[in-house]
């Protein structure tokens, strides 16, 4: 019993002194419940931009529109459909509701006769299409229940009693002509899974080069005739197999099991695959450029990964974020990658245009190779 003590505090002092347990005991959990906190508790301040398309141009859409304004959940933008076709390709627009011509007309004689109690056997169709992106789920479903809700007879001022009026729903894609029929929940998830494998391959290239620069492996590398890029690329290459074999497990997986297929541009992809690995791979050689030990890189590359993980869209729709959080995911590389690969790989509907995309990938990839170039160290 004498020694328990002493052995104890010898324990803790050693678990103290281990950075990388101490993260993952402590630190973990607690960004952890800061993030789904933030992210569930955000959920009234959802926001999702919906286009309106009113073809009638009567009372009863004004009436109609104006509560749709009231939504606290809708940002309407009043456009035409050409216009709406524009939005949803550059990912504008989350949902487009169309009014057809002749909606007042339909609209009065379906409420009047519930009005009058001779209510229809079957609700009338008001004509109204909404379009939502059918592969998230939970926005399409929430846009859906709250157009349900806002169109019905005492809404539209125009007749009294149990709504008789119905909406039909539509993929958002179908406004561009766009194959539809691989819109599901594993569709959506499988691309983003992607892009998080790729960039966890990329920044956890890191550790091993700290490791090795620390075990002095590195210096003795460059005191030979071997070419500092020789390394260098030599690791890239690496890194972009590894990124390849990713791609074609979880495409495989994804196929197999959950039936998703690819309907963009092999080659297209192969170079999203390509352009992601490197980008991140550029992100893990700063990480390797600052980090003076293992331990620090390998805390280092926890605080840098999970918050894309979980703020960039992989998981949850950015809509359903805080206000406050939805700016971090502007500027997540990973926000760009998942969004690239879903429109090329499932035809999702964009965050942003697939140029911007690339674009912001290819700037991430730029300044991190330059600052890595400037501040990393062989010894």
């Amino acid at each position: 019993m004498k020694s328990l003590l002493p052995l104890t505090v010898a324990n803790i002092r050693s678990f103290v002194r281990d950075r990388t347990a101490m993260f993952w005991t402590f630190a973990f959990p607690v960004i952890f419940i800061l993030l789904f906190g933030a992210i569930f508790s955000g959920g009234g301040n959802a926001k999702y931009s919906i286009g309106w398309v009113d073809e009638d141009g009567s009372a009863a859409t004004q009436r109609l529109r104006a509560v749709f304004g009231n939504v606290s959940l809708f940002d309407m933008k009043d456009q035409s459909i050409a216009e709406a076709r524009d939005a949803v390709t550059k990912g504008d627009v989350r949902a487009v509701i169309v009014v057809p011509k002749g909606f007042e007309a339909t609209a009065t004689a379906a409420c009047s006769a519930a009005g009058s109690g001779s209510l229809p056997a079957a609700p009338v169709s008001s004509g109204i299409t909404v379009y939502t992106d059918e592969s998230q789920q939970t926005s399409s479903q929430t846009v859906q229940q709250v157009v349900a809700q806002v169109i019905g007879c005492n809404v539209l001022g125009i007749g009294r009693g149990v709504p008789a009026l119905t909406e039909q729903h539509q993929p958002v894609q179908a406004l561009t002509n766009v194959d539809t029929s691989n819109l599901t929940d594993a569709a959506w998830l499988v691309p983003g899974i992607l892009g998080m494998a790729l960039m966890q391959g990329g920044i956890f290239a890191a550790v091993p080069l700290v490791e090795q620069r620390e075990k002095l492996i590195l210096k003795r590398l460059a005191a030979t005739p071997l070419k500092r890029w020789t390394l260098v690329g030599s690791n890239v290459v690496l890194r972009l197999i590894i990124a390849i074999a990713q791609a074609v497990i979880l495409v495989g997986i994804g196929a197999s099991v959950f039936g998703v297929r690819v309907l963009g541009s092999l080659a297209l992809m192969a170079f999203l695959v390509a352009l992601g690995a490197v980008t991140f791979i550029a992100i893990g050689y700063v990480v390797a450029a600052f980090a003076r030990t293992e331990e620090a890189a390998n805390g280092i590359v926890q605080v840098v990964q999970f918050p894309m993980m979980f703020l960039s869209g992989v998981f949850f729709p950015i809509e359903i974020m805080p206000n406050v959080l939805r700016p971090v995911a502007t500027i997540m590389p990973l926000t760009y990658l998942g969004d690239a690969l879903r429109q090329v790989m499932i035809n999702g509907s964009p965050y942003a245009p697939l140029a911007v995309d690339v674009a912001v990938l290819g700037g991430w990839m730029m300044v991190c190779l330059v600052i890595s170039a400037r501040v990393f160290r062989w010894e």
